[in-house]
């Protein structure tokens, strides 16, 4: 068994003015790995290779995590029929609880209740940390220590790189969604980085749409990185060592912008096998990972990229490879990570697979991007879903 220095954190928390972390339990079972895959007792191998990574990095972020003094993001907690105290400083609950105020944290008064901004800390790890995937051997990201939904992701990933668009409601529209034209709603967790005026109205494009700004999609535009710079740059020569897509871009920076790029950098090249077999091999790196969140997810996304990508170039997807630079767990996430680590895997193949029928990266729509052997009912059953407080 390990276990969680809860103490350590606490001082350090402490030092900073704000309260004690109280964790259900902090013991959890180390992981035991063979052959690139977890284990169990009797030394049979259990779970999937995304699963094997998941405990890795989790053991890794909890023992040897540092805990930031200056969070960025924050929490935000909602009290509906609420009102505020001003005069003690504190939040009244429709039910008449008092919530005290921290003096780290804020207080927003709403029109049906009180939110209060928290500071959101992380224990993060800046080495340590890579994940490869031979995608030729069925290999992928998938976990099974929770469910993962997928499809939201992969409409994502071709938001950003096929429609190369920044705007939200065509985000929905992927999805097939209720869109702004029906509700004058977004419906997608990219609404937390919409561009707002002082008001916090949204700024809307020539569309009468909110939009993200000059990041993600808009980058892409601009450039076409991914089918200038990556498809129609191997299509002309496959032995290039340039074939890069990058969407931190300083200039795009200086208007305005939402959430500025996580995974930001991706970097493809074509391997000619031994078995005479062409393969596309592609590494992504992110500076900063939310890992109990989505790096599962994103993992997932740039897999479905880079399949899409090699079928377009008439290509065997090889390996994927994913680089992040700074891996956290969010304080509000460590009870989930141990969670987590504490559960056994399901055994499955758990692949990412296309429609066969579609060979143009423009033609593949969410739909046409399915998992093979994930099986998501009993992963609900013996494994279900965590609540992950978003640090927006």
């Amino acid at each position: 068994m390990k276990s969680v220095d809860i103490k350590r954190i606490n001082l350090k928390r402490l030092e900073m003015g704000e309260s004690s972390l109280v964790l259900k339990k902090c013991e959890y079972e180390a992981p035991v790995i063979k052959d690139g895959y977890l284990v169990n007792s009797k030394g049979e191998r259990i779970g999937t290779k995304g699963d094997m990574y998941t405990k890795q990095i989790m053991d890794h972020i909890l023992q040897d995590g540092c805990f930031d003094e200056n969070p960025r993001p924050h929490y935000e907690d909602f009290y509906e029929g609420a009102t505020y105290d001003k005069k003690n400083n504190s939040i009244i609950t429709k039910d008449g609880e008092q919530i005290k105020v921290g003096e780290k944290e804020s207080v927003h008064i709403e029109n049906n209740g009180v939110k209060l901004w928290v500071p959101a800390h992380t224990l993060s790890v800046n080495t340590g940390v890579e994940c490869t995937y031979d995608l030729s051997k069925g290999e992928s990201p998938l976990i099974t220590l929770r469910p993962i939904a997928t499809k939201a992701s992969f409409a994502e990933i071709l938001w950003i790189y096929q429609k190369e668009s920044n705007d939200l409601v065509t985000f929905d529209e992927l999805l097939d969604r209720k869109t702004w034209d029906d509700d004058q709603k977004i419906n997608n967790w990219w609404v937390d980085w919409a561009l707002r005026d002082e008001n916090g109205e949204f700024i809307k494009n020539e569309d009468g749409h909110p939009t993200i700004g000059a990041v993600y999609g808009e980058t892409v535009r601009r450039r076409h990185m991914l089918k200038e710079e990556v498809i129609n740059a191997i299509k002309n020569n496959p032995d290039g060592r340039r074939n890069i897509s990058c969407l931190w871009q300083q200039d795009d920076f200086n208007e305005p912008h939402g959430l500025k790029p996580c995974a930001f950098l991706t970097v493809w090249n074509v391997r000619h096998g031994w078995d005479k077999v062409d393969y596309l091999d592609m590494t992504m790196v992110q500076r900063s990972s939310d890992f109990a969140t989505a790096g599962c997810i994103n993992q997932v996304q740039y897999v479905a990229l880079q399949k899409m990508v090699a079928k377009e170039l008439n290509l065997t997807p090889g390996t994927f490879t994913w680089k992040p630079i700074n891996v956290q767990l969010y304080d509000r996430h460590i009870d989930q990570a141990i969670e987590m680590l504490n559960r056994e895997p399901i055994n499955c193949k758990a692949e990412i697979v296309l429609n066969e029928d579609i060979t143009n990266f423009d033609d593949f729509k969410p739909d046409d991007i399915q998992l093979l052997d994930y099986p998501r009912e009993k992963i609900k059953t013996k494994n279900p879903q965590l609540k992950f407080p978003l640090g927006i």
